[in-house]
C-alpha cells in the first residue's frame, strides 16, 4: 500500500537533504512536488491544499530557518501534519454491558464478510467470546460464505432462514447473551449502490437493537468514490468507525488519507491481506511513518509476537546474540517469518534502506527468490547446513543440480548468508526484541 506515493514523497526528501540551506523558493519548489504526489495518489483536493498550506507556513518559520538540517527538519513537519491529517486513534468502544454487538454495513463487494472473519478472529486473540451473524438473507453465497469463516475460525454463526434482519439481530444477541458471549458481529446485507430500501433496514436493526459500534466496510481501491460512499452511509445511520478493506491492493491509498478529514468518521482497521490475520488496528503515526518510507518497527514486532513461538523466539536470539547463525538456523528463520504474513509486506516495514530496498522489488520476486532460497538449502545436507565452511565447489554444483538453480545462485546465497552472519554479531547489543526484529532485518539481505 501507498507505493506509488512513498517513492514520490522520498524523491523530494532526498532532494531536500542535499541542500545545506533552503529559500523559499527551494520550499515552493518541493511543497509543489509534494502536491502532485498527493493527488496522484487519490489525496482528495480539499485536503492536498490544507495539508500543503500547513506545511508550507511552518516551513518557511523560523524552525525551519533555525534549524541545523533545515532537510530533516521539512521531513519532520511533513510527518506531524500527515498525523494530524491521518487523525486520532479510536479503539473499539467495548464498555458497558455484554454483548456488545458491532453491525457491520457497506456496499456489496466492499469485503464486509470477510471483514467480519477478520474482526471476529482479532477480538477472539483478546480473550473475547465472539458470535458472529449472516444478516443478509437476500444473498444465500453471503450466509455461506460467512458460515466458511466461522468453521475454519471455529467461531459460531448464527442464521435463520425466513427472518428479517431486524428480528434475527435482536434474537442472535438474546442467544448471545444467554450463552455467555461477549461480542455478536452482525453482517448486514450491501447493495451495489446506495438505496432507501438499505438505510431503512438499517436504520431498523439500529432501533431494536442499539450497536455498541457501528462500523462502515470501505473499498480502498476505489479511491475518492469512498469518501460519498461513508457521507452516505453516515446520513442514514450514526457511524462509529471505518474499515478500510483491501489496502494491500492499492498502491495510491489516497483514501484512507482524505476521509477522516472529509467525513469525520475516525478509522479502526485496516484490511491488508486476504489472510484472516491480515487486520491492523489503526494507529496514524505508525501509518505515516510506513507512508514516509520510514518503515513501521512496532508493527514488525507486534506480527513478530503474533507468530513466534515465545520459547522458540528466545532461543534464536540466544543463538544470534552468541554469533552462533547457520544455514539450518536461516531455514528456521524462514518458516516461521512466513507465518508472519506476506514477506514483501513484512520487509517493506523496515526502517530506513532496507525497508528502501524492499519496496524497489516486485511482490512476485521476492516471493521467488524466497522460494529458490528454501529449495538451495533443502538440497544441503545436514551437515552442510551447520557446517557452511565445507562448501566447496563439487559440493555447490551437486545443491545446484538438486534445487534447479544454477551455480551463481547458490554462490550468491551464500555471499548473503555471511553478510546476514555479520549483520547478527553488530547486533548483539540490541537487546529485547533481537532474535523478532533481526530475523526480519536479516531476510531483508536476501533481497537487496
Amino acid at each position: 500500500m501507498f507505493e506509488t506515493l512513498t517513492g514520490r514523497l522520498n524523491q523530494v526528501f532526498d532532494q531536500l537533504r542535499r541542500r545545506g540551506k533552503l529559500s523559499v523558493a527551494d520550499v515552493d519548489a518541493a511543497m509543489r512536488d509534494v502536491r502532485l504526489a498527493l493527488l496522484e495518489a487519490d489525496v482528495h483536493y480539499g485536503v492536498v491544499k490544507e495539508f500543503v498550506a500547513r506545511v508550507r507556513e511552518r516551513a518557511v518559520g523560523a524552525e525551519v530557518s533555525k534549524a541545523l538540517n533545515p532537510g530533516q527538519q521539512i521531513i519532520k513537519i511533513v510527518n506531524e501534519e500527515l498525523i494530524a491529517t491521518l487523525g486520532e486513534p479510536a479503539p473499539l468502544k467495548l464498555s458497558g454491558p455484554r454483548p456488545h454487538l458491532l453491525l457491520l454495513v457497506g456496499l456489496q463487494g466492499s469485503g464486509k464478510t470477510t471483514a467480519a472473519g477478520k474482526l471476529a478472529q482479532l477480538l477472539r486473540s483478546r480473550g473475547e467470546r465472539v458470535m458472529l451473524v449472516a444478516g443478509d438473507p437476500y444473498r444465500p453465497a453471503a450466509v455461506r460464505q460467512l458460515q466458511t469463516l466461522g468453521e475454519r475460525l471455529d467461531i459460531p454463526v448464527h442464521t435463520e432462514s425466513g427472518v428479517k434482519p431486524p428480528d434475527l439481530a435482536a434474537r442472535a444477541v438474546t442467544k448471545a447473551k444467554n450463552g455467555g458471549f461477549d461480542v455478536v458481529i452482525v453482517d448486514t446485507a450491501g447493495r451495489s449502490q446506495l438505496d432507501d430500501e438499505l438505510m431503512n433496514e438499517l436504520r431498523a436493526i439500529v432501533a431494536m437493537v442499539p450497536p455498541a459500534e457501528t462500523l462502515l466496510v470501505v473499498d480502498a481501491m476505489i479511491g475518492q468514490e469512498a469518501l460519498h460512499v461513508a457521507e452516505g452511509f453516515r446520513a442514514a445511520v450514526p457511524l462509529t468507525g471505518l474499515i478500510m478493506a483491501k489496502m494491500d491492493g492499492d498502491a495510491r491509498g489516497g483514501a484512507a488519507i482524505s476521509i477522516r478529514s472529509v467525513t469525520g468518521v475516525p478509522i479502526k482497521f485496516l484490511g491488508t491481506g486476504e489472510k484472516l490475520d491480515a487486520l491492523e488496528v489503526y494507529n496514524p503515526e505508525r501509518l505515516a511513518s510506513r507512508i514516509l518510507g520510514m518503515g513501521d518497527v512496532l508493527g514488525l514486532i507486534e506480527k513478530a509476537e503474533a507468530a513466534f513461538d515465545a520459547k522458540a523466539a528466545q532461543e534464536q536470539a540466544k543463538r544470534l546474540s552468541s554469533g552462533e547463525f547457520t544455514l539450518e538456523n536461516l531455514a528456521e528463520m524462514m518458516r516461521s517469518s512466513k507465518k508472519m504474513g506476506p514477506l514483501s509486506q513484512m520487509l517493506e516495514m523496515l526502517p530506513g534502506s532496507m525497508g528502501q530496498a524492499a519496496r524497489n522489488v516486485q511482490p512476485q520476486d521476492v516471493e521467488r527468490q524466497f522460494k529458490m532460497t528454501e529449495a538451495i538449502i533443502n538440497s544441503m545436507t545436514l551437515e552442510e547446513r551447520r557446517q557452511p565452511d565445507i562448501l566447496n565447489a563439487r559440493r555447490r554444483r551437486r545443491i545446484a543440480s538438486g534445487s534447479g538453480t544454477q551455480v551463481q545462485e547458490v554462490n550468491r546465497l551464500m555471499k548473503q548468508f555471511r553478510e546476514m552472519q555479520r549483520l547478527f554479531k553488530n547486533l548483539q547489543k540490541t537487546g529485547g526484541h533481537f532474535g523478532k526484529l533481526s530475523a526480519g532485518r536479516g531476510l531483508s539481505r536476501l533481497f537487496s
